[in-house]
């Protein structure tokens, strides 16, 4: 007997977004921003609406349950359906969203040692067995954010595990390049299959310097042979599926006296010229202490997020800025006031590709309700197969 098919949605973003007409979406909107509660407020509502907001990252304090989620998400593409949603839902200690039937994906260091760990009786191991894994954390991760109505998530992580970084650490799939790009991409094969867009970051390689970029700024003082040779190798082993590319707040000194996330050299350059990335670049997070410090002087939010989009970034994030200030007097609203003004002096010009590549990561497909993906015999096999 035939199941009986579950109902999707009318339209998905695509068909949504010439329902409301392009033409009114042409301006590029390059800054990705956050919101304080778990439902829009007037001032959220206000900073959405404006031209030059590109997209909103949730995190826990947005969270209070599935259907509260999904009816977050909702509003806001019935405010903007172009608005971009995405999440640092990676799985092990960085995942938003962890109960209500979500699952708790493993740390991607769990992969890699499957990965190399010798087939036994009672456990499944080695590359074949992990790179299955891997595309069932994508299936899954995939699956459940885009039947709440999330766009895309902010992995997975490429960088290479030297045990020098704590931030970086058991998010990471291994110390050797090519272990990382098989896992990488079995994962990104996961997530494409349910329609969620992806984000590899950190590049060139956050995993061998010791700082954390939350708090300072770190210092790797290898050279550009050594970078692509190891670290950067997964990105151009994948240069054929990643959709989007997110820098390292990392001073690389022997290439680029600025953080790669401001440099011209690490962007364009090394990034689109040497590697063909031709995705969109998201900044990591601009209100980072880390991320304010530029050849020995902190720099403010606004020429932060000035200097990653004359670097090359197509998008600039920033985070928990919400939670500072008040409506009208608060960070956010600065950047976009001086923002706004970077613009109409010609400070700041959007480069010619930017909004389609900001566009592209939209979902084309409808994605599964909740129910529906429980049935979804694709989900089930998914589900069964995570370590």
């Amino acid at each position: 007997m035939l199941r009986k098919l579950p109902k999707l949605p009318v339209m998905c973003i695509s068909q949504q977004l010439k329902a409301v007409g392009m033409k009114t979406m042409k301006q590029h909107s390059p800054l990705m921003i956050d919101i304080a509660g778990t439902q829009l407020n007037a001032v959220d509502k206000k900073r959405l609406r404006h031209p030059l907001v590109g997209g909103l990252i949730l995190f826990g304090r947005n969270w209070e349950s599935r259907a509260q989620l999904t009816a977050l998400c909702a509003s806001i593409k019935r405010l903007r359906p172009d608005l971009l949603i995405a999440v640092d839902h990676e799985g092990g200690r960085v995942q938003r969203f962890r109960n209500d039937g979500f699952v708790h994906l493993p740390p991607m260091r769990a992969l890699g040692e499957m990965f190399v760990a010798a087939p036994r009786a009672g456990r499944q191991a080695g590359p074949l067995a992990a790179s299955r894994a891997a595309l069932a954390c994508g299936h899954v991760m995939g699956a459940q954010l885009r039947a709440c109505g999330v766009d895309m998530s902010f992995a997975p992580v490429l960088d290479l595990d030297y045990g020098a970084s704590s931030v970086i650490g058991n998010r990471a799939f291994s110390d050797d390049a090519r272990t990382v790009s098989l896992l990488a991409q079995s994962l990104i094969q996961g997530m494409a299959q349910t329609g969620l867009a992806h984000c590899a970051k950190h590049f060139p390689g956050h995993g061998y310097a010791r700082a954390d970029s939350h708090l300072a700024v770190p210092v790797d003082k290898r050279s550009l042979r050594s970078m692509l040779a190891k670290d950067a190798a997964p990105y151009a082993t994948l240069d054929l599926v990643l959709q989007a590319v997110m820098p390292a707040h990392v001073v690389y000194p022997k290439i680029d006296s600025l953080p790669a996330g401001f440099s011209a050299i690490w962007l364009q350059k090394v990034l689109r010229q040497n590697l063909g990335f031709s995705g969109a670049i998201f900044s990591d997070d601009l209100s980072m202490a880390g991320a304010r410090q530029v050849q020995g002087r902190e720099i403010s939010v606004s020429q932060a997020v000035l200097a990653a989009l004359q670097a090359g970034c197509d998008m600039a994030l920033l985070c928990n800025q919400s939670l500072v200030g008040k409506s009208g007097d608060s960070p956010l609203d600065t950047v976009l006031a001086e923002l706004s003004l970077a613009q109409d002096t010609g400070l700041y010009k959007p480069e010619a590709n930017s909004h389609t590549r900001r566009l592209a990561l939209l979902p084309e497909v409808p994605s599964l309700a909740w129910e529906g993906m429980l049935q979804s015999l694709a989900y089930q096999r998914a589900v069964a197969a995570l370590p």
